[in-house]
């Protein structure tokens, strides 16, 4: 890139970076493709002595910090490793503003960058998923400190701005949740057949258990109806023992990861979209349901009432509870006027407040270009 188009270098720090996906992750690179006049400098830690020390783009250079002995151990060493390779990278670049990932990892360092460099801009982003005052007296000690340091503080979600006010009344504020790329999730023709998808890492935290034993429910009374798991993760193999004690190895595909392009695929060949989440800190994979044209069915917990309106834009059902769960499915595969009321809503919504162009234009903005 002509050095004389970067309007601005901006230092971000981030506990993940591609390959790993998650939804930090995917945010990042969104914005970072629709804002080519500013260069992101990106810290990261290395993770896995596979992964480049140094990734460079056309308007981002990655620096992967760390000796890639396994996502714990380069986490842990990152807010020392982290803040002092983001000194040697100031004393190149003079950054006027620094933009941290979650308030985790990433976040020490840029919390310790702040302490040695007070007047530079901190903007904090933040994208957690967990029920955060649930979490130990430690990790919740930490956070605060953090959040009380950031100029700037951008929430995905309604959830996750009251609790950064709370900590931090000073802070500049923004609710800018994530988005949905319109171009690999465009509103496709809904299935006939009676298919039911999840795309979730497979957690505790996402319901899939709940959802497998829903199913099995509602197949009593709708005798073909499937579910698709588009997802992995630690609880894989109890899934999979989940769906043979409740024989519906018939009825129940594990898919596994999926690119997005694929995920897009399977959206279109279901008919509804659920993940029974017992947190959030937003739902970006209902949004991509709604892109693509699925009613979708969750939990009123973190940022999924930000935009699912029960009734209106989706249904909502009882956290913990698959009896209740499966009413709802059973409700959108059998009522056609209210999946077209639905689907119709949701994609609308979607449209209007969540396109990532959207978004990474307020990010420019807190950036300091109008």
């Amino acid at each position: 890139m002509n050095e004389k188009s970067i309007l601005r270098r901006v230092l971000v720090f981030t506990t993940a970076f591609r390959p790993l996906v998650g939804g930090s992750e995917i945010a990042l690179e969104e914005i970072i493709r629709r804002l080519p006049n500013i260069f992101f400098d990106i810290l990261t830690p290395r993770h896995r002595r596979t992964f480049p020390a140094k990734e460079c783009g056309s308007n981002f250079c990655a620096h992967r910090v760390g000796f890639g002995l396994g996502e714990l151990l380069d986490k842990l060493a990152f807010p020392c490793l982290g803040s002092f390779t983001a000194l040697w990278l100031m004393s190149k670049n003079k950054y006027k503003t620094i933009h941290a990932y979650q308030a985790s990892f990433s976040a020490g360092a840029a919390f310790v960058y702040k302490t040695f460099f007070p007047k530079t801009r901190f903007i904090l982003t933040l994208q957690e998923g967990k029920r955060l005052e649930r979490q130990n007296f430690l990790i919740r000690y930490f956070r605060h400190l953090i959040i009380r340091k950031a100029d700037v503080i951008t929430a995905i979600s309604c959830y996750l701005s009251n609790y950064a006010k709370k900590i931090n009344p000073k802070a500049e504020l923004h609710l800018i949740p994530n988005g949905v790329d319109l171009n690999k999730f465009r509103h496709m023709p809904n299935s006939d057949d009676n298919t039911v998808i999840t795309v979730s890492r497979l957690v505790s935290k996402n319901g899939v258990g709940d959802l497998v034993k829903a199913i099995a429910i509602v197949k009593k009374e709708i005798t073909d109806v499937k579910l698709i798991i588009v997802g992995s993760g630690p609880l894989e193999k109890e899934i999979r023992q989940s769906v043979k004690d409740l024989n519906m190895e018939d009825r129940v595909i594990v898919a596994g990861s999926q690119s997005p392009e694929n995920v897009a695929g399977y959206l279109s060949n279901a008919k509804v979209f659920v993940r029974p989440s017992l947190s959030e800190g937003l739902g970006t994979a209902f949004l991509e349901a709604m892109a693509v044209g699925l009613p979708v069915i969750g939990t009123a917990v973190g940022g999924i009432p930000d935009f699912l309106k029960d009734g209106q834009t989706g249904l909502f059902c009882n956290v913990s509870d698959p009896q209740d769960l499966a009413e709802k499915i059973k409700t959108l595969l059998t009522d056609r006027e209210l999946r077209t009321k639905l689907i119709y809503n949701g994609r609308k919504l979607v449209t209007e407040k969540y396109d990532w162009n959207i978004i990474a234009w307020k990010f420019r903005e807190i950036y300091g270009y109008a």
